[in-house]
């Protein structure tokens, strides 16, 4: 299967080395210069689970994609406010038969993504795979994770479930899903609490679960996810997801590992997806009469914090 990436950062880098072992024909798609000329010059470098490993893999700036090639998928995981863009670029090797897999953080990137490719041929996904960039060309790849994605095309039940085999014959664990709009709700309330909380204080996910205040920050966000969630037809189980939080404070499993939106901000010196996730329930609930001061509040933070550090 011809596959793009596009936006490959550490969790593109991830699925494209992963597919590429598994004997798919990849290309990666980013526009960090840097990042690109690395793996141009010396390979996809990993530390993939203790292993030092060097893959060649090719790879190209998003506005010099060769447009006479088409894609059978193109799996996206730019940064939320990268999409429009990355989507505008890339235009070109997308035809009626390409179908497009978004595992982006956040809530109502399909909004997006429809100006692009009509409605049969997108599928939504919620990954629980981790990854790091230790600098341009070179991932840090640990643990294990999952996937789950569904069609938002009537009847494309059989096309999501072929995705699905696809990613887990390259070791993604994949499957398809009745229900994701619960899951990708599910990893907000992760991402909702660990990212920002981890970045503003500067710490990994294990310091973070250490504070006394931890526990308490957290339920009071996933509360207000809850909440905008419940509107839409959402039902979440609050003490089901609590425990999945409290999951990421054990530093012999991901405890150790800085969220991407710290990584991004306070290592990179790049804005952040904040807008999309605890953002993206300030909006929903304004819609919708809700009130979320936590959520209102963190994004206020992360925004200020993007100020100071003159993130680009």
């Amino acid at each position: 299967m011809k596959i793009a990436i596009a936006g490959s950062g550490a969790m593109g880098s991830r699925f494209g080395l992963m597919l590429q072992k598994s004997g798919e024909d990849v290309l990666l798609i980013d526009g960090w210069q840097a990042h690109i000329e690395a793996i141009l010059s010396n390979g996809l470098k990993a530390n993939f689970n203790g292993e030092e490993v060097s893959v060649n893999i090719p790879i190209v700036h998003q506005e010099e994609v060769h447009l006479d090639k088409k894609y059978d998928l193109i799996i996206l995981f730019t940064k939320a406010m990268q999409l429009d863009k990355m989507m505008t670029d890339i235009k070109g090797i997308i035809d009626e038969n390409t179908q497009v897999l978004c595992l982006l953080n956040g809530i109502g990137h399909e909004d997006t993504i429809e100006k692009y490719v009509p409605l049969e041929n997108i599928y939504l996904g919620n990954t629980m795979w981790t990854a790091g960039l230790e600098g341009p060309g070179v991932a840090k790849l640990f643990g294990n994770g999952s996937i789950e994605l569904q069609n938002l095309g009537v009847g494309q039940e059989e096309n999501a479930k072929k995705i699905a085999e696809v990613l887990s014959n390259a070791g993604l664990n994949a499957s398809f899903s009745e229900n994701i709009r619960l899951s990708i709700y599910n990893k907000a309330c992760v991402n909702g609490t660990m990212n920002g909380l981890c970045t503003l204080l500067d710490v990994n996910m294990a310091t973070l679960g250490n504070t006394r205040t931890a526990l308490y920050m957290c339920r009071s966000i996933v509360n207000e996810f809850a909440a905008v969630a419940k509107f839409e037809g959402v039902a979440l189980d609050i003490p089901a997801i609590m425990e999945k939080i409290k999951s990421c404070f054990d530093p012999l499993t991901i405890g150790l590992h800085f969220p991407s939106m710290h990584q991004d901000l306070m290592r990179n010196n790049r804005l952040t997806e904040i807008d999309f996730i605890n953002g993206a329930i300030s909006r929903k609930g304004r819609k919708y009469g809700i009130v979320t001061p936590y959520c209102d509040f963190l994004t206020e933070l992360v925004h200020a914090k993007e100020d100071i550090l003159k993130a680009e």
